[in-house]
C-alpha cells in the first residue's frame, strides 16, 4: 500500500516539479503550452478550427515578412500575407518537398530566428533531411506528446522503457542526459541488433523494471512480443498501462498481439521528425490531429486538396515553426481525414486509415496498386519464419528476405509464399529468395517489412 503511495508521489513530483524546472533551465514553454493544449482539447472542433486560422493569419505574416524565401515566393506569385486568410487559401502557395528544403536551406531561416541547431531525419524511407530546430517548435511538440501521453493515465515521472533507434538519440548518452533520465524514470534501451539474446535480455529489464509504459518502435514490441510468446514468458501482470508506439506504421497483427502478450492497450502516434507530432490516438481508438498546431491537407496525385472521408497524401503545415518554417510540407504518407467526431468529446479533428508511405505500397504486373500488407498477409500467416522483408525490385522481380527458425524445411515453405506473392503480384512475377540469419534494421533502427522501388 505504501510503496504505490510513494510510486504515485514521486510521479506528481517528477511532473509538477522536476520536469518543469528542467524545461524552464532549456527556455522552452512546454508547461504554459501544455496548459493550454488541455483546455483547448475540449473545445469543439468549429472552435479549434477557427483559432486555428487566426493562428495562421499571424505565422503567414510573420513568415512573409522574416523569411526570404517566402518574401521572394510572395512576390513571384504577386501574393501578400493578407491573400492567406484560411486554410483553404493554403492552396495558393506551393507544397514544400526535401529538394526545395535542401535547394533554400538559408532562405528558409528567419532573419529573427532565435537559438536554432541542425536536425537531421533518420533516413528510413530515402536520404536524410537536414532542417533547423528552434524552441518553439521542439516546446510546442513536447506539449501535445505530454498530453497524448496523459490521456492514457500515465505521466511524466511514471516509469518508462524507451526502445529506439535513431543514432541521433543514442549517441547523445552523456552523463547529464543519464542522469536526468535516472530522475524521470526513464530507461532508454538502443533497437539495433534484436538478436534473440538482447531480446531475452530486453524482456528481462521489462520484467525486472516493471514500468507504467513501454515506448518505441512496434516492430521492436512485436518482435519483444513473439519471442516472449515462442518461450512461454508470462509478461500479462507486471501492471504495464499502455505500449506506445510511432515512427512506423502500426499493422493490425502487430497491435493484436502485443495487446495480448503485454495485457495493454497500444498507443498509436504518428508523426516525424521533419513534420513534428501529427496526430495521437486516445483510448476511443481515434487518431487526433494536434490541430492547434497542424494544419492537414489530404491531397490527391495531382496536389488538389480531397474533402473528408477521401485518401490521400498528407501535407502539413505547422503553425509553431517561424524560425524554419514548414508549410504544406509534403509528408509521403497516405491517410484519410474523417468527417465524424470523437465519442471521448475531444474536438480535435480525426485521421484514420494512415497507411505508410508510398513506398509501402506495391503494384501488381498489371498496374493494380496494392498496399504491402497484402504481401505481408502471405508470409506472417505461416510458421516456421522469424522475420522477413519483401522488396518489388522492379514490376516483374520482387524479392524476399527471410530468417527461418531452426529446423524448418525451406522447400515447401518457399513453394507457399511464391504461390501466395504470385496469385497477388503476378503469376509472371519472379519471386527471388534470400535466406538469412537476421535482417538488419534500416539506418534509424526502423523495421520496414515491405519496400518497393517501383512505386517509390
Amino acid at each position: 500500500m505504501l510503496k504505490p503511495m510513494l510510486d504515485r508521489l514521486y510521479t506528481s513530483f517528477v511532473a509538477g516539479c522536476l520536469f518543469p524546472l528542467h524545461e524552464l533551465l532549456k527556455k522552452h514553454r512546454t508547461v504554459q503550452i501544455k496548459q493550454q493544449l488541455e483546455q483547448s482539447q475540449w473545445l469543439s472542433q468549429a472552435q479549434i478550427l477557427q483559432a486555428q486560422q487566426h493562428r495562421l493569419q499571424g505565422f503567414i505574416r510573420d513568415v512573409c515578412q522574416h523569411v526570404p524565401y517566402y518574401q521572394r515566393l510572395m512576390h513571384e506569385l504577386r501574393l501578400s500575407a493578407s491573400d492567406i486568410q484560411t486554410t483553404a487559401d493554403l492552396a495558393k502557395l506551393p507544397f514544400l518537398d526535401k529538394a526545395a528544403i535542401r535547394g533554400h536551406f538559408t532562405e528558409l531561416k528567419h532573419a529573427h530566428a532565435g537559438i536554432v541547431r541542425p536536425f537531421t531525419t533518420g533516413g528510413s524511407s530515402g536520404t536524410p533531411l537536414t532542417f533547423l530546430l528552434g524552441n518553439e517548435r521542439i516546446s510546442h511538440d513536447v506539449a501535445e506528446k505530454w498530453r497524448a501521453t496523459r490521456w492514457w493515465g500515465v505521466d511524466i515521472g511514471d516509469k518508462e522503457i524507451v526502445a529506439w533507434g535513431s543514432p541521433i538519440e543514442l549517441n547523445k548518452q552523456d552523463k547529464i542526459k543519464i542522469w536526468r533520465d535516472r530522475l524521470f524514470r526513464s530507461t532508454l534501451i538502443p533497437a539495433f541488433d534484436l538478436t534473440e539474446t538482447t531480446l531475452l535480455q530486453f524482456i528481462k529489464h521489462i520484467q525486472t523494471t516493471r514500468p507504467a509504459m513501454l515506448f518505441g518502435y512496434p516492430s521492436v514490441f512485436h518482435l519483444i512480443a513473439k519471442t516472449a510468446q515462442q518461450h512461454q514468458i508470462d509478461l500479462t501482470k507486471l501492471g504495464l498501462k499502455v505500449v506506445f508506439v510511432t515512427s512506423e506504421r502500426l499493422y493490425p497483427y502487430q497491435r493484436e498481439l502485443i495487446e495480448q502478450v503485454f495485457k495493454a492497450p497500444v498507443a498509436n502516434g504518428y508523426g516525424g521528425r521533419d513534420a513534428g507530432f501529427i496526430a495521437h490516438q486516445c483510448p476511443s481508438g481515434n487518431m487526433h490531429i494536434s490541430a492547434e498546431d497542424i494544419i492537414v491537407e489530404i491531397i490527391d496525385k495531382d496536389g488538389n486538396c480531397l474533402p473528408d472521408g477521401q485518401s490521400g497524401e498528407i501535407v502539413v503545415t505547422h503553425l509553431a515553426t517561424s524560425d524554419f518554417p514548414f508549410i504544406r510540407y509534403r509528408t509521403g504518407d497516405i491517410a484519410t481525414k474523417s468527417p465524424n467526431p470523437c465519442p471521448c468529446g475531444r474536438g480535435l479533428p480525426i485521421l484514420e486509415q494512415i497507411e505508410g508511405r508510398s513506398t509501402d505500397f506495391v503494384l501488381a504486373a498489371d498496374g493494380t496498386m496494392m498496399h504491402g500488407l497484402a504481401l505481408i498477409y502471405v508470409i506472417r500467416e505461416l510458421h516456421g519464419i522469424s522475420n522477413f522483408k519483401i522488396v518489388q525490385e522492379s514490376l516483374l522481380v520482387t524479392s524476399v528476405q527471410l530468417v527461418l527458425e531452426p529446423g524448418v524445411d525451406s522447400a515447401p515453405l518457399l513453394a507457399t509464399i511464391e504461390q501466395g506473392l504470385k496469385a497477388r503480384l503476378g503469376q509472371q512475377v519472379q519471386i527471388q529468395f534470400d535466406l538469412r540469419d537476421e535482417i538488419a534494421a534500416e539506418a534509424s533502427g526502423k523495421y520496414r517489412y515491405v519496400i518497393s522501388k517501383v512505386t517509390g
